[in-house]
């Protein structure tokens, strides 16, 4: 039985079914590290997570609780953008994670732009490897968040269905707007 409490444990549930130990992944987003440091334990010892965030707050409290844990070697935290995906990483990867919006607890102004994801999210699909997964956590209550999705679903929608699976999970039984999941996976061929 699998009790899904918020949107991101379904996406990092997703992921555990598709990583294996040795396998490199990507956090497009960094944030306090939640999705880096279950990256780093999914890859294990042989894998590799990079790891990328434009806030330099977000990777101070990444590192320290990679730290914690024993797991910073196993990681390269960029700080950069996510739209520069390609220029850091060079081979297939089996899963990018992306938990868009803002850093909790910091400046709200600062979030993701569907212009830097759509870019990445580009970038992303092609640096897949076949099986491999991408998750989106969207947050469409705000401005931008909105703007990601109305932006993305359209592309997603038009992914050729040979080439990709792609899923859409919303809590349609929440009040607000809650988080909203995309999971594109890459067909084997």
């Amino acid at each position: 039985m699998i009790y899904i409490k918020k949107i991101t444990e379904l996406a990092h549930h997703t992921a555990a079914l598709i990583i294996e130990e040795g396998d490199y992944v990507v956090d497009a987003t960094a944030g306090k590290g939640s999705d880096t440091i279950f990256l780093a334990e999914k890859v294990g010892p042989g894998g590799h997570v990079y790891a990328f965030d434009i806030q330099q707050e977000a990777l101070f409290k990444t590192t320290e609780r990679l730290k914690e844990r024993g797991l910073d070697s196993r990681v390269t935290l960029i700080h950069a953008g996510h739209e520069n995906l390609s220029n850091y990483i060079k081979k297939p990867v089996t899963a990018v994670m992306y938990n868009l919006g803002y850093l909790p607890g910091s400046n709200r102004q600062v979030t993701t732009e569907f212009g830097s994801t759509m870019k990445s999210f580009k970038q992303a699909l092609n640096l897949l490897k076949p099986g491999g997964v991408i998750t989106i956590v969207l947050y469409p209550g705000h401005f931008e968040g909105k703007r990601e999705k109305e932006a993305l679903l359209p592309v997603c929608n038009n992914l050729s269905s040979s080439d990709f699976a792609v899923l859409y999970v919303k809590l349609v039984n929440q009040v607000n707007e809650p988080p909203e999941l995309l999971v594109i996976q890459k067909i084997f061929t």
